[in-house]
């Protein structure tokens, strides 16, 4: 305009936007093609029903595919990668396995960092899928080190844990929350007394009970928090740390910050022998092959059905299976392993038997 003196500055560095425009295409191509995950429904002859979400069915095997599809477009829509950017993760193993998938999918190198204590088969899966893999001695230490990776490498660290509660959009957008309701709209309960998850990010539990109160469901979101998780100390207002928990993909060291205790009705705390114990009763009694986070979600749902059933109500409970046993033939599936834990699932298998005998009787 004339006349009229501007103070035009332009940004220090610039992304390509076409490659961003490509990389976000190959993203979305890729959502179309995997379309969504089943809701099972094992049989139950009482008034009450459990129902599993199946997140194994996901391209790369688990719920992680989810939270790494949105790290991803949130990482590229914000301008933090670009072509040859150098992607790095702090992680305990399945949500890297699915982000060295995306990467792979535009392109780009991949790095994750994690406790050398992540099972061996996790590791083959990112580096299957290009990724190569940084250890440190403990869980506490993956952090600062996938940092200072991002950092010398000139590279972006996704950071799941800060992320995961503001990637995905929880008012609606396919998401998991929305994906459970509309493959319930048929289903005798179509408004669920219970979700029931795990806290890993807290992504999944924010999404949750964020749309919860958007949509105006009377549902309560319950979080199950496995031994030596911070987690559920926080939630009870003591001291918000722990060691970490063994049960990778679920339980920290430290309450992360994509953790929103505000929108969780419930938390519950659940032996690692009770996780190993739900999950074998899967496997046994219905050839469900699950990990053992999806065995910590099952031990705390049986809880509340059997809460429910004991007041004579009727009504659903829905949880997530969150990846297959074979990720973990080597330690949850292996007794020597799990002895050499500390692991004893065999004072939980008759409670969980029996407790699934009660709810059809």
């Amino acid at each position: 305009m004339r006349g009229v003196e501007l103070r035009d500055v332009l940004p220090a560095t610039t992304t390509d936007r076409a490659w961003v425009t490509w990389a976000v295409g190959q993203i979305t191509a890729d959502t179309r093609r995997s379309a969504d995950t089943h809701l099972l429904r094992p049989p139950m002859s009482g008034g009450v029903q459990l129902y599993l979400k199946d997140e194994s069915t996901h391209p790369t095997g688990s719920l992680k595919h989810r939270l790494a599809r949105s790290l991803f477009l949130y990482a590229l829509c914000n301008g933090d990668i670009g072509p040859g950017t150098t992607v790095v993760e702090a992680s305990s193993g399945s949500t890297a396995v699915s982000e060295a998938y995306f990467a792979r999918l535009v392109g780009l190198p991949f790095v994750a960092v994690m406790a050398r204590s992540t099972s061996v088969r996790k590791v083959r899966l990112i580096e299957r899928e290009g990724g190569t893999c940084a250890f440190v001695d403990s869980p506490g230490e993956v952090y600062a080190e996938a940092r200072r990776i991002a950092d010398e490498r000139g590279g972006h660290y996704l950071d799941q844990f800060t992320h995961a509660e503001r990637a995905t959009d929880w008012r609606g957008n396919n998401n998991i929350a929305e994906s459970i309701f509309d493959q319930l709209a048929e289903e005798p309960h179509p408004i669920p007394t219970w979700i029931v998850v795990g806290a890993g990010t807290g992504g999944t539990s924010a999404t949750i009970g964020r749309y919860l109160r958007y949509r105006g469901h009377a549902t309560r979101l319950a979080v199950v928090d496995p031994q030596g998780s911070a987690f559920l100390r926080h939630y009870a207002g003591e001291e918000p740390t722990g060691p970490g928990s063994l049960i990778e993909g679920i339980g920290r060291p430290r309450v992360e910050p994509s953790f929103v205790p505000r929108v969780v009705d419930r938390m519950l705390g659940v032996p690692d022998g009770g996780s190993v114990a739900a999950m074998r009763f899967l496997a046994d009694r219905f050839g469900i092959d699950a990990g053992p986070s999806t065995g910590t979600n099952v031990f705390g749902a049986l809880h509340l059905l059997g809460e429910m059933a004991a007041r004579g109500e009727q009504g659903s409970v829905v949880t997530l299976m969150c990846d297959r046993s074979d990720r973990y033939r080597a330690t949850f599936g292996n007794d020597a392993w799990l002895h050499a834990q500390g692991i004893d699932p065999a004072p939980y298998a008759e409670a969980v038997a029996a407790g699934w005998a009660a709810l059809e009787a």
